[in-house]
Protein backbone atom coordinates (compact mmCIF):
# COMPACT_ATOMS: atom_id res chain seq x y z
CA UNK A 1 0.00 0.00 0.00
CA UNK A 2 2.95 2.37 0.75
CA UNK A 3 4.34 1.78 -2.73
CA UNK A 4 0.96 2.47 -4.31
CA UNK A 5 0.56 5.63 -2.22
CA UNK A 6 4.00 6.87 -3.30
CA UNK A 7 3.24 6.10 -6.94
CA UNK A 8 0.00 8.04 -6.63
CA UNK A 9 1.84 10.98 -5.04
CA UNK A 10 4.50 10.91 -7.75
CA UNK A 11 1.86 10.85 -10.47
CA UNK A 12 0.12 13.81 -8.85
CA UNK A 13 3.38 15.75 -8.72
CA UNK A 14 4.15 14.90 -12.33
CA UNK A 15 0.71 15.99 -13.45
CA UNK A 16 1.06 19.25 -11.55
CA UNK A 17 4.49 19.88 -13.11
CA UNK A 18 3.06 19.32 -16.58
CA UNK A 19 0.55 22.09 -16.02
CA UNK A 20 3.36 24.66 -15.77
CA UNK A 21 4.20 26.76 -18.81
CA UNK A 22 7.51 26.17 -20.59
CA UNK A 23 8.83 29.49 -19.29
CA UNK A 24 7.98 28.52 -15.69
CA UNK A 25 9.69 25.14 -16.14
CA UNK A 26 12.88 26.75 -17.55
CA UNK A 27 12.98 29.31 -14.76
CA UNK A 28 12.65 26.60 -12.13
CA UNK A 29 15.39 24.46 -13.71
CA UNK A 30 17.80 27.40 -14.14
CA UNK A 31 17.30 28.34 -10.52
CA UNK A 32 17.90 24.77 -9.33
CA UNK A 33 21.18 24.45 -11.26
CA UNK A 34 22.71 27.33 -9.33
CA UNK A 35 21.91 25.82 -5.91
CA UNK A 36 23.66 23.19 -3.80
CA UNK A 37 22.14 19.73 -3.32
CA UNK A 38 20.44 20.50 0.01
CA UNK A 39 19.25 23.86 -1.23
CA UNK A 40 17.86 22.24 -4.38
CA UNK A 41 15.76 19.84 -2.26
CA UNK A 42 14.44 22.68 -0.10
CA UNK A 43 13.53 24.72 -3.13
CA UNK A 44 11.85 21.76 -4.80
CA UNK A 45 9.87 21.03 -1.66
CA UNK A 46 8.72 24.64 -1.31
CA UNK A 47 7.80 24.83 -5.00
CA UNK A 48 5.74 21.65 -4.91
CA UNK A 49 4.02 22.39 -1.60
CA UNK A 50 1.43 24.65 -3.15
CA UNK A 51 0.91 22.17 -5.99
CA UNK A 52 0.23 19.31 -3.57
CA UNK A 53 -2.28 21.27 -1.50
CA UNK A 54 -5.13 20.40 -3.78
CA UNK A 55 -8.59 19.08 -2.85
CA UNK A 56 -8.60 15.79 -4.73
CA UNK A 57 -12.23 15.04 -3.75
CA UNK A 58 -13.23 18.30 -5.46
CA UNK A 59 -11.09 17.72 -8.54
CA UNK A 60 -11.79 14.02 -9.16
CA UNK A 61 -14.90 12.70 -10.92
CA UNK A 62 -17.59 11.61 -8.45
CA UNK A 63 -17.34 7.93 -9.47
CA UNK A 64 -13.60 7.89 -8.78
CA UNK A 65 -14.13 9.69 -5.46
CA UNK A 66 -16.61 7.02 -4.35
CA UNK A 67 -14.18 4.28 -5.40
CA UNK A 68 -11.40 5.76 -3.27
CA UNK A 69 -13.71 6.28 -0.28
CA UNK A 70 -14.65 2.59 -0.24
CA UNK A 71 -11.10 1.80 0.90
CA UNK A 72 -11.46 3.84 4.09
CA UNK A 73 -12.80 2.41 7.34
CA UNK A 74 -15.93 4.06 8.85
CA UNK A 75 -13.98 5.76 11.65
CA UNK A 76 -11.70 7.47 9.11
CA UNK A 77 -14.71 8.41 6.97
CA UNK A 78 -16.36 10.16 9.91
CA UNK A 79 -13.11 12.04 10.57
CA UNK A 80 -12.93 13.08 6.91
CA UNK A 81 -16.47 14.44 7.17
CA UNK A 82 -15.09 17.08 9.55
CA UNK A 83 -12.51 18.42 7.05
CA UNK A 84 -14.91 20.74 5.23
CA UNK A 85 -18.46 20.99 3.93
CA UNK A 86 -17.39 19.75 0.49
CA UNK A 87 -15.84 16.58 1.94
CA UNK A 88 -18.80 15.98 4.23
CA UNK A 89 -21.18 16.33 1.29
CA UNK A 90 -19.17 13.95 -0.92
CA UNK A 91 -18.69 11.30 1.77
CA UNK A 92 -22.28 11.50 2.96
CA UNK A 93 -23.48 10.95 -0.63
CA UNK A 94 -21.67 7.62 -1.08
CA UNK A 95 -24.40 5.00 -0.58
CA UNK A 96 -22.22 1.93 -1.08
CA UNK A 97 -19.71 3.08 1.53
CA UNK A 98 -22.31 3.39 4.30
CA UNK A 99 -24.20 0.27 3.26
CA UNK A 100 -20.95 -1.67 3.49
CA UNK A 101 -20.18 -0.19 6.89
CA UNK A 102 -23.63 -1.21 8.16
CA UNK A 103 -23.25 -4.71 6.71
CA UNK A 104 -19.92 -5.15 8.48
CA UNK A 105 -21.65 -4.43 11.79
CA UNK A 106 -24.23 -7.15 11.16
CA UNK A 107 -27.01 -4.89 9.88
CA UNK A 108 -29.56 -5.93 7.28
CA UNK A 109 -29.33 -3.96 4.02
CA UNK A 110 -32.34 -3.04 1.91
CA UNK A 111 -30.79 -2.52 -1.51
CA UNK A 112 -33.90 -0.68 -2.72
CA UNK A 113 -33.06 2.25 -0.43
CA UNK A 114 -30.34 4.26 -2.20
CA UNK A 115 -30.47 7.33 0.03
CA UNK A 116 -26.87 7.71 1.26
CA UNK A 117 -27.89 10.04 4.11
CA UNK A 118 -30.25 7.32 5.36
CA UNK A 119 -27.47 4.73 5.49
CA UNK A 120 -25.09 7.11 7.22
CA UNK A 121 -27.69 7.62 9.96
CA UNK A 122 -28.26 3.85 10.13
CA UNK A 123 -24.52 3.29 10.53
CA UNK A 124 -24.31 5.74 13.43
CA UNK A 125 -27.27 4.00 15.08
CA UNK A 126 -25.75 0.57 14.42
CA UNK A 127 -22.41 1.63 15.83
CA UNK A 128 -24.10 2.84 19.01
CA UNK A 129 -26.06 -0.42 19.39
CA UNK A 130 -22.95 -2.58 18.92
CA UNK A 131 -21.09 -0.44 21.47
CA UNK A 132 -23.96 -0.96 23.91
CA UNK A 133 -23.77 -4.74 23.39
CA UNK A 134 -20.05 -4.70 24.06
CA UNK A 135 -20.39 -2.54 27.19
CA UNK A 136 -23.37 -4.46 28.66
CA UNK A 137 -25.69 -1.50 28.11
CA UNK A 138 -28.06 -2.89 25.45
CA UNK A 139 -30.47 -4.80 27.72
CA UNK A 140 -32.60 -4.32 30.80
CA UNK A 141 -34.37 -6.77 33.09
CA UNK A 142 -37.77 -7.28 34.68
CA UNK A 143 -39.70 -10.04 36.45
CA UNK A 144 -43.10 -11.70 36.13
CA UNK A 145 -44.62 -12.63 39.49
CA UNK A 146 -47.77 -14.70 39.93
CA UNK A 147 -47.02 -18.43 40.19
CA UNK A 148 -46.94 -20.09 43.60
CA UNK A 149 -44.79 -23.10 42.62
CA UNK A 150 -41.95 -24.02 40.31
CA UNK A 151 -42.32 -22.97 36.65
CA UNK A 152 -41.35 -25.88 34.39
CA UNK A 153 -42.37 -24.72 30.90
CA UNK A 154 -42.10 -21.53 28.82
CA UNK A 155 -43.23 -20.61 25.30
CA UNK A 156 -42.92 -17.20 23.59
CA UNK A 157 -44.81 -15.78 20.63
CA UNK A 158 -45.56 -12.26 19.34
CA UNK A 159 -44.83 -10.39 22.58
CA UNK A 160 -46.67 -12.92 24.75
CA UNK A 161 -45.06 -15.44 27.11
CA UNK A 162 -46.86 -18.56 28.32
CA UNK A 163 -45.72 -20.21 31.56
CA UNK A 164 -46.68 -23.63 32.92
CA UNK A 165 -46.20 -24.35 36.61
CA UNK A 166 -46.33 -26.99 39.33
CA UNK A 167 -49.14 -24.95 40.89
CA UNK A 168 -51.47 -26.61 38.32
CA UNK A 169 -51.86 -23.46 36.25
CA UNK A 170 -50.73 -21.90 33.00
CA UNK A 171 -50.53 -18.14 32.55
CA UNK A 172 -50.21 -15.86 29.52
CA UNK A 173 -48.20 -12.67 30.04
CA UNK A 174 -47.58 -9.48 28.09
CA UNK A 175 -43.79 -9.17 28.44
CA UNK A 176 -43.77 -5.41 27.79
CA UNK A 177 -46.27 -4.51 30.51
CA UNK A 178 -45.67 -7.50 32.79
CA UNK A 179 -49.41 -8.05 33.04
CA UNK A 180 -51.05 -11.51 33.18
CA UNK A 181 -53.66 -11.68 30.41
CA UNK A 182 -55.05 -15.19 30.96
CA UNK A 183 -54.82 -17.82 33.67
CA UNK A 184 -56.03 -21.41 33.25
CA UNK A 185 -56.20 -24.24 35.79
CA UNK A 186 -54.33 -27.17 34.23
CA UNK A 187 -52.32 -30.25 35.15
CA UNK A 188 -48.61 -29.93 36.01
CA UNK A 189 -47.10 -28.59 32.77
CA UNK A 190 -43.80 -29.94 31.43
CA UNK A 191 -44.28 -28.30 27.99
CA UNK A 192 -46.58 -25.59 26.58
CA UNK A 193 -47.41 -24.11 23.18
CA UNK A 194 -50.22 -21.69 22.29
CA UNK A 195 -51.91 -19.62 19.59
CA UNK A 196 -54.73 -17.06 19.63
CA UNK A 197 -57.47 -19.58 20.44
CA UNK A 198 -55.90 -22.45 22.34
CA UNK A 199 -53.18 -23.70 24.66
CA UNK A 200 -51.63 -27.18 24.35
CA UNK A 201 -49.83 -28.63 27.38
CA UNK A 202 -47.69 -31.71 27.92
CA UNK A 203 -47.64 -33.01 31.46
CA UNK A 204 -45.77 -35.10 34.00
CA UNK A 205 -49.00 -37.12 34.32
CA UNK A 206 -48.16 -38.72 30.91
CA UNK A 207 -50.97 -36.91 29.06
CA UNK A 208 -51.43 -33.94 26.73
CA UNK A 209 -54.34 -31.53 26.92
CA UNK A 210 -55.76 -28.77 24.72
CA UNK A 211 -57.40 -25.81 26.43
CA UNK A 212 -59.52 -22.90 25.20
CA UNK A 213 -58.22 -19.50 26.28
CA UNK A 214 -61.57 -17.74 26.33
CA UNK A 215 -63.33 -20.21 28.64
CA UNK A 216 -60.43 -22.09 30.23
CA UNK A 217 -62.16 -25.35 29.28
CA UNK A 218 -60.30 -28.51 28.31
CA UNK A 219 -61.37 -29.24 24.71
CA UNK A 220 -59.19 -32.29 24.01
CA UNK A 221 -57.25 -34.88 26.00
CA UNK A 222 -54.50 -37.09 24.54
CA UNK A 223 -53.71 -40.34 26.40
CA UNK A 224 -51.19 -43.01 25.42
CA UNK A 225 -47.71 -42.20 26.71
CA UNK A 226 -46.39 -44.19 29.66
CA UNK A 227 -43.94 -41.50 30.75
CA UNK A 228 -43.91 -37.74 31.26
CA UNK A 229 -44.48 -35.70 28.10
CA UNK A 230 -41.46 -33.42 27.82
CA UNK A 231 -42.03 -31.73 24.44
CA UNK A 232 -44.91 -30.97 22.09
CA UNK A 233 -45.45 -29.30 18.73
CA UNK A 234 -48.48 -29.01 16.48
CA UNK A 235 -49.64 -27.75 13.09
CA UNK A 236 -53.25 -26.73 12.44
CA UNK A 237 -52.90 -27.08 8.66
CA UNK A 238 -51.93 -30.75 9.06
CA UNK A 239 -54.31 -31.25 12.00
CA UNK A 240 -51.31 -32.93 13.63
CA UNK A 241 -49.81 -32.92 17.12
CA UNK A 242 -46.47 -34.55 17.95
CA UNK A 243 -45.07 -35.35 21.39
CA UNK A 244 -41.83 -36.62 22.91
CA UNK A 245 -41.80 -38.53 26.17
CA UNK A 246 -39.77 -40.12 28.97
CA UNK A 247 -41.05 -43.48 27.66
CA UNK A 248 -38.45 -43.08 24.80
CA UNK A 249 -41.19 -42.72 22.16
CA UNK A 250 -42.58 -40.07 19.83
CA UNK A 251 -46.31 -40.05 19.14
CA UNK A 252 -48.22 -38.50 16.26
CA UNK A 253 -51.80 -37.45 17.05
CA UNK A 254 -54.86 -36.07 15.30
CA UNK A 255 -55.10 -32.60 16.82
CA UNK A 256 -58.88 -32.32 16.42
CA UNK A 257 -59.88 -35.91 17.26
CA UNK A 258 -57.32 -36.67 19.96
CA UNK A 259 -56.53 -40.07 18.44
CA UNK A 260 -52.98 -41.46 18.25
CA UNK A 261 -52.06 -41.99 14.60
CA UNK A 262 -48.59 -43.45 15.06
CA UNK A 263 -45.94 -44.25 17.64
CA UNK A 264 -42.36 -43.72 16.49
CA UNK A 265 -39.73 -45.80 18.25
CA UNK A 266 -35.96 -46.03 18.13
CA UNK A 267 -34.86 -43.66 20.87
CA UNK A 268 -33.10 -45.22 23.84
CA UNK A 269 -33.24 -42.13 26.09
CA UNK A 270 -35.86 -39.57 27.11
CA UNK A 271 -37.13 -37.68 24.07
CA UNK A 272 -36.65 -34.10 25.28
CA UNK A 273 -37.44 -32.19 22.08
CA UNK A 274 -39.73 -32.53 19.06
CA UNK A 275 -39.93 -30.00 16.22
CA UNK A 276 -42.48 -30.02 13.36
CA UNK A 277 -41.37 -27.90 10.39
CA UNK A 278 -41.59 -27.57 6.61
CA UNK A 279 -38.51 -28.47 4.61
CA UNK A 280 -37.05 -25.55 2.64
CA UNK A 281 -34.60 -27.64 0.62
CA UNK A 282 -34.62 -30.70 -1.60
CA UNK A 283 -32.78 -33.98 -1.20
CA UNK A 284 -33.22 -37.61 -2.23
CA UNK A 285 -35.47 -38.13 0.80
CA UNK A 286 -37.64 -35.00 0.85
CA UNK A 287 -38.78 -32.02 -1.21
CA UNK A 288 -39.40 -28.34 -0.36
CA UNK A 289 -42.76 -28.03 1.37
CA UNK A 290 -42.69 -31.51 2.92
CA UNK A 291 -43.40 -31.55 6.62
CA UNK A 292 -40.54 -32.95 8.70
CA UNK A 293 -40.46 -34.08 12.32
CA UNK A 294 -37.24 -33.91 14.34
CA UNK A 295 -36.96 -35.70 17.67
CA UNK A 296 -33.95 -35.49 19.98
CA UNK A 297 -32.68 -37.36 23.00
CA UNK A 298 -29.44 -37.15 24.96
CA UNK A 299 -27.29 -38.57 22.14
CA UNK A 300 -29.23 -38.56 18.84
CA UNK A 301 -31.47 -36.52 16.57
CA UNK A 302 -33.90 -38.49 14.42
CA UNK A 303 -35.51 -37.16 11.24
CA UNK A 304 -38.99 -38.37 10.27
CA UNK A 305 -41.32 -37.58 7.33
CA UNK A 306 -44.74 -36.35 8.41
CA UNK A 307 -47.61 -36.14 5.94
CA UNK A 308 -51.05 -37.56 5.34
CA UNK A 309 -49.78 -41.13 5.60
CA UNK A 310 -50.07 -42.92 8.93
CA UNK A 311 -46.88 -44.95 8.81
CA UNK A 312 -43.47 -43.39 8.44
CA UNK A 313 -39.89 -44.55 8.87
CA UNK A 314 -36.90 -42.65 10.20
CA UNK A 315 -35.07 -40.90 7.35
CA UNK A 316 -31.84 -40.25 9.21
CA UNK A 317 -30.23 -40.43 12.63
CA UNK A 318 -27.72 -37.69 13.48
CA UNK A 319 -25.16 -37.74 16.28
CA UNK A 320 -21.84 -36.12 17.12
CA UNK A 321 -20.14 -39.31 18.35
CA UNK A 322 -20.72 -42.91 17.32
CA UNK A 323 -19.75 -44.29 20.73
CA UNK A 324 -22.12 -41.91 22.58
CA UNK A 325 -19.20 -40.31 24.40
CA UNK A 326 -20.50 -36.81 23.61
CA UNK A 327 -23.90 -35.63 24.87
CA UNK A 328 -26.24 -33.30 23.03
CA UNK A 329 -27.58 -30.44 25.13
CA UNK A 330 -31.39 -30.13 25.24
CA UNK A 331 -31.63 -27.34 22.67
CA UNK A 332 -32.55 -28.05 19.05
CA UNK A 333 -33.28 -25.60 16.23
CA UNK A 334 -34.60 -26.44 12.76
CA UNK A 335 -35.70 -23.82 10.21
CA UNK A 336 -36.21 -26.12 7.23
CA UNK A 337 -32.67 -25.57 5.93
CA UNK A 338 -30.32 -26.25 8.82
CA UNK A 339 -30.40 -28.31 12.00
CA UNK A 340 -28.48 -26.72 14.88
CA UNK A 341 -27.77 -28.02 18.35
CA UNK A 342 -25.11 -27.62 21.02
CA UNK A 343 -23.00 -30.32 22.60
CA UNK A 344 -20.11 -30.70 25.00
CA UNK A 345 -17.78 -30.10 22.03
CA UNK A 346 -19.43 -26.95 20.66
CA UNK A 347 -22.22 -25.92 18.27
CA UNK A 348 -23.09 -28.30 15.45
CA UNK A 349 -24.86 -27.22 12.27
CA UNK A 350 -26.12 -29.74 9.73
CA UNK A 351 -27.14 -28.98 6.17
CA UNK A 352 -30.64 -30.49 5.87
CA UNK A 353 -30.22 -31.22 2.16
CA UNK A 354 -27.19 -33.46 2.70
CA UNK A 355 -27.33 -34.22 6.45
CA UNK A 356 -23.66 -33.27 6.61
CA UNK A 357 -22.22 -31.15 9.41
CA UNK A 358 -21.28 -27.71 8.07
CA UNK A 359 -17.67 -26.52 8.26
CA UNK A 360 -15.60 -23.55 7.18
CA UNK A 361 -12.91 -23.83 4.45
CA UNK A 362 -9.26 -24.08 5.40
CA UNK A 363 -7.28 -20.90 5.99
CA UNK A 364 -6.57 -19.09 2.74
CA UNK A 365 -9.10 -21.20 0.84
CA UNK A 366 -12.08 -19.65 -0.91
CA UNK A 367 -15.58 -20.61 0.21
CA UNK A 368 -17.26 -22.79 -2.42
CA UNK A 369 -20.42 -24.87 -2.47
CA UNK A 370 -18.37 -27.94 -1.61
CA UNK A 371 -17.79 -26.43 1.82
CA UNK A 372 -21.46 -25.93 2.58
CA UNK A 373 -21.65 -29.37 4.11
CA UNK A 374 -20.38 -29.21 7.67
CA UNK A 375 -19.71 -26.72 10.46
CA UNK A 376 -18.65 -27.06 14.07
CA UNK A 377 -18.21 -23.93 16.19
CA UNK A 378 -15.98 -24.55 19.16
CA UNK A 379 -15.89 -22.08 22.04
CA UNK A 380 -13.55 -21.71 24.98
CA UNK A 381 -15.97 -23.46 27.34
CA UNK A 382 -18.14 -25.57 25.04
CA UNK A 383 -19.10 -28.02 27.79
CA UNK A 384 -20.94 -25.30 29.74
CA UNK A 385 -22.04 -23.02 26.88
CA UNK A 386 -25.52 -23.78 25.54
CA UNK A 387 -27.42 -22.73 22.45
CA UNK A 388 -30.48 -20.51 22.74
CA UNK A 389 -30.98 -19.51 19.11
CA UNK A 390 -29.00 -19.44 15.87
CA UNK A 391 -29.33 -17.00 12.95
CA UNK A 392 -27.51 -16.07 9.76
CA UNK A 393 -25.36 -13.39 11.42
CA UNK A 394 -25.56 -13.86 15.19
CA UNK A 395 -26.11 -16.67 17.69
CA UNK A 396 -27.50 -16.33 21.20
CA UNK A 397 -25.73 -18.51 23.78
CA UNK A 398 -25.65 -18.76 27.57
CA UNK A 399 -23.97 -20.49 30.49
CA UNK A 400 -24.47 -20.42 34.25
CA UNK A 401 -23.48 -16.78 34.53
CA UNK A 402 -23.91 -14.88 31.25
CA UNK A 403 -25.94 -14.46 28.10
CA UNK A 404 -23.63 -14.22 25.05
CA UNK A 405 -23.99 -12.77 21.54
CA UNK A 406 -21.70 -14.46 19.00
CA UNK A 407 -20.91 -13.03 15.56
CA UNK A 408 -21.10 -16.16 13.41
CA UNK A 409 -19.03 -14.56 10.63
CA UNK A 410 -15.99 -14.43 12.90
CA UNK A 411 -17.15 -16.92 15.57
CA UNK A 412 -16.26 -14.39 18.27
CA UNK A 413 -18.27 -13.12 21.24
CA UNK A 414 -19.33 -9.51 20.62
CA UNK A 415 -21.34 -8.95 23.80
CA UNK A 416 -22.58 -10.53 27.02
CA UNK A 417 -25.10 -9.89 29.78
CA UNK A 418 -25.02 -11.14 33.39
CA UNK A 419 -27.66 -13.67 34.47
CA UNK A 420 -28.97 -14.41 37.97
CA UNK A 421 -28.88 -17.89 39.52
CA UNK A 422 -31.75 -19.28 37.44
CA UNK A 423 -33.32 -22.75 37.67
CA UNK A 424 -31.41 -25.28 35.62
CA UNK A 425 -33.40 -27.86 33.67
CA UNK A 426 -31.89 -30.97 32.09
CA UNK A 427 -34.73 -30.85 29.55
CA UNK A 428 -34.08 -27.22 28.63
CA UNK A 429 -37.73 -26.23 29.09
CA UNK A 430 -37.32 -23.58 31.78
CA UNK A 431 -35.51 -21.02 29.61
CA UNK A 432 -35.94 -19.72 26.07
CA UNK A 433 -35.03 -16.94 23.61
CA UNK A 434 -37.51 -14.20 22.80
CA UNK A 435 -37.51 -12.29 19.50
CA UNK A 436 -34.96 -13.99 17.22
CA UNK A 437 -35.31 -12.12 13.89
CA UNK A 438 -32.37 -9.87 14.84
CA UNK A 439 -30.06 -12.89 14.73
CA UNK A 440 -30.37 -12.74 10.93
CA UNK A 441 -29.15 -9.15 11.03
CA UNK A 442 -30.25 -6.09 12.97
CA UNK A 443 -32.34 -3.50 11.15
CA UNK A 444 -33.05 -0.83 13.76
CA UNK A 445 -36.56 -2.19 14.35
CA UNK A 446 -36.06 -5.79 15.46
CA UNK A 447 -33.83 -4.90 18.43
CA UNK A 448 -36.80 -4.56 20.76
CA UNK A 449 -38.87 -6.77 23.03
CA UNK A 450 -37.87 -9.99 24.78
CA UNK A 451 -34.34 -11.40 24.44
CA UNK A 452 -34.32 -14.16 27.08
CA UNK A 453 -36.60 -15.60 29.76
CA UNK A 454 -35.97 -18.14 32.51
CA UNK A 455 -37.75 -19.43 35.61
CA UNK A 456 -36.29 -18.57 39.01
CA UNK A 457 -36.06 -20.43 42.34
CA UNK A 458 -38.65 -18.02 43.85
CA UNK A 459 -41.17 -19.11 41.14
CA UNK A 460 -40.89 -15.79 39.26
CA UNK A 461 -39.84 -15.37 35.63
CA UNK A 462 -36.67 -13.38 34.92
CA UNK A 463 -36.83 -11.41 31.65
CA UNK A 464 -34.01 -9.84 29.65
CA UNK A 465 -35.32 -7.21 27.21
CA UNK A 466 -33.82 -4.85 24.65
CA UNK A 467 -33.31 -1.34 25.98
CA UNK A 468 -34.53 1.39 23.65
CA UNK A 469 -31.70 2.56 21.42
CA UNK A 470 -31.53 6.26 22.11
Amino acid sequence: MEKKAFEGWLESVSTSFLTLTDQQKNQSLDHLIGLSGAAQLRHLSNSLETLLKRDFLKLLPLELTFYLLRWLDPKTLLTCCLVCKQWNKAISACTEVWQGACRDLGWQIDESIQDAAHWKKVYLKAKLRMKQLKNQEAFETSSLIGHSARVYALYYRDGLLCTGSDDLSAKLWDVCTGQCIYGIQTHTCAAVKFDEQKLVTGSFDNTIACWEWSSGAKIQHFRGHTGAVFSIDYNDELDTLVSGSADFSVKVWSLSAGACLNTLTGHTEWVTKVVLQKSQVESLMHSPGDYILLSADKYEIKVWPIGREINCKCLKTLSVSEDRSVCLQPRLQFDGRYIVCSSDLGLYQWDFASYQILSKPAAGELLTWSHVSERVIKTQDSANLSLLSFGEVFALLFDNHYLYIMDLRTETITGRWPLPAYRKSKRGSSFLPGVTSWLNGLDGQNDSGLVFATSMPDHSIHLVLWKENG
